[in-house]
């Protein structure tokens, strides 16, 4: 019988009574990389988040993995270099989840920029990449009109297109990734686990857990803490403490998901009316749109009528649809804010002009209490967060074996060939044909990799594993399985919203209404799959 809770109750064991180096707070990108990178490195690592992993910021994010071509506009050419070589080293580690897309921006009469000055700069953005990316162009109006004929070029002067790179699945998906990783190399890990308090005894922290999804009380000691916890770290330091020379201040953001805008696989560009950065942005046979920009004063957020109004409203004044889109054209909303850094002392966080914060990130080390706390940041950034990590708890005095490079990254080629072969013998693709979707075979392996060999066993054993088990989703049943047992799905939320982007690019009602979604329940949760069901359907649906 396939046992859905066995791999986080394992971990659970794990983790109650244990000791270990390292102690992280937060499953969202920055404890991920963390804990991957230290675990890569023969650390104890145990990693908690009071939450599922990835749940906060880091599911709400552009999907985009960029080096910040909007920062040139304030000269923060140090900070593009740095993110521009996380962006190349990640499309390089990661070729079939991260790709390369164009970024297509539109520039009107009454923008900002114009097209030959933006054009410089998307030169300047390419060179400062090391080149690594196709040329950059300079668009005319009539060329806007001939390639992309969904945008309104009546004020348009012309436009740009340079390149960066997205992920093709979300990000929450990624951010699992690296826990899936370093739970693999012997991490203990945990979601829907709370930290209550920890104290420092005799030089080690005590640490006392309680299981948000049981009645379980626990407790463990390490020598490090590590607090990655995202929009609220400052709490989490206050609690033991710490004083720290930055602070966060929070920015949200909203997307907004609606059908396809545009059959190209690019990323569409434009200022709205306050002169910021907007994008229609490619998710499989959706659109995604956003971001929004504003400062708000608590890490919890969520789309007002007011927000999505004023979105809706600049895609439309820049679209030539056949009818402008509506609130009933939304699918699914994301919204989260952005944790951006400032120094601790000096203006109050209202008199910060956030629009002109960067996305970076600072590590700050407290040696006298050992913990580190990292502050800001975004997934381009993941790599160099996850090295400043393992440098500073080295100068806290833990012993890492050397860095190898092992600890992130696709599976070496010999094993991506391995397993194409093998599913062209046995005919994989063959099982559905859909022509407006990516192959079977490309899907299982950017979503698996090497647990994709194990599928492909239980599909030749029962034809059925390669059957869709939710109408409209693009997940077989063979993955419910494997996510039953390997991805610490707790609630129906966390596979729909998070593991997969199914509650993104499927309307609320057909999911809720699916045939497929009480055997979806039903491999996830066994005997709990009424309860879940339960809970799932007493979250409000978008109307």
């Amino acid at each position: 019988m396939n046992d859905p809770t066995s791999l986080r109750e394992r971990n659970l064991d794990r983790l109650d009574g244990g000791s270990f180096d390292v102690l992280i707070v937060g499953g969202g990108i920055n404890g991920a990389v963390a804990a991957a990178v230290l675990s890569g490195r023969g650390a104890r690592v145990a990693l908690i988040d009071r939450g599922d992993f990835a749940a906060f910021t880091s599911q709400a994010s552009s999907n985009l993995v960029w080096g910040g071509f909007k920062y040139l506009e304030n000269y923060e050419l140090l900070l593009v270099r740095k993110l521009c070589m996380s962006r190349n080293r990640l499309i390089r580690a990661y070729p079939d989840n991260i790709k390369v897309v164009g970024f297509y921006a539109a520039l009107d009469e009454s923008g900002p920029y114009a097209p030959w000055f933006a054009g410089l700069g998307a030169a300047a953005y390419w060179a400062i990449g090391g080149f690594k990316t196709p040329r950059p162009r300079v668009l005319s109006a009539e060329h806007i009109e001939a390639e992309e004929p969904v945008v309104n070029t009546d004020e348009v002067r012309g436009g740009i297109e340079y390149f960066d790179a997205y992920l093709k699945d979300n990000d929450a998906r990624f951010v699992f990734s690296f826990i899936r990783s370093a739970m693999d190399v012997g991490a203990a890990a945990a979601n829907y686990l709370e930290l209550t308090s920890a104290t420092r005894v005799d030089g080690r922290w005590e640490a006392q857990l309680e299981d948000r999804d049981g009645e379980r009380s626990l407790s463990l000691n390490a020598d490090i803490i590590i607090n990655a916890a995202g929009p609220f770290v400052d709490g989490l330091n206050r609690s033991w403490g710490t004083t720290t020379d930055h602070r966060i201040v929070y920015s949200k953001g909203i997307h907004l998901v609606v059908p396809r805008i545009t059959d190209n696989e690019r990323v569409l560009a434009f200022y709205d009316d306050t002169e910021r950065l907007f994008y229609v942005i490619p998710m499989g046979r959706r659109s995604v749109i956003g971001t929004t920009d504003t400062r708000v004063d608590t890490a919890y957020s969520e789309v007002t009528d007011e927000d999505r109004a004023f979105l809706l409203a600049q895609i439309n004044d820049r679209l030539d649809l056949d009818s402008p889109l509506t609130p009933s054209d939304v699918i699914a909303e994301r919204c989260g804010v952005r944790p951006l850094v400032v120094k601790s002392s000096g203006s109050s966080q209202k008199d910060v002009d956030w629009t002109k914060l960067s996305r970076k990130h600072e590590i700050e080390v407290d040696p006298d209490q050992s913990v580190v706390t990292v502050f800001g940041g975004k997934l381009t950034d993941c790599l160099n967060v996850g090295e400043e990590i393992a440098e500073a708890v080295s100068d806290l005095g833990l012993a890492l074996e050397p860095d190898t490079g092992t600890w992130f990254g696709e599976p070496a080629k010999a094993t991506r060939d391995a397993f194409f072969r093998r599913a062209r013998l046995m005919k994989l693709d063959s099982l559905r044909v859909k022509p407006d979707i990516e192959p079977l075979s490309e899907r299982l392996w950017r979503r698996y990799g090497r647990r994709a060999f194990d599928m492909l066993d239980a599909i030749e054993a029962d034809v059925s594993m390669g059957q869709d088990i939710l109408e409209n989703a693009d997940y077989l049943r063979v993955e419910l399985y494997v996510a039953a047992r390997t991805e610490m799905i707790t609630n129906l939320e966390d596979f729909l919203r998070r593991r997969s982007k199914i509650d993104l690019v499927v309307p609320d009602s057909e999911i809720r209404s699916s045939d497929g979604l009480r055997e979806v329940a039903e491999i996830l949760f066994g005997d709990r799959a009424e309860e879940k069901l339960n809970e799932y359907f007493a979250i409000p649906a978008l109307s």
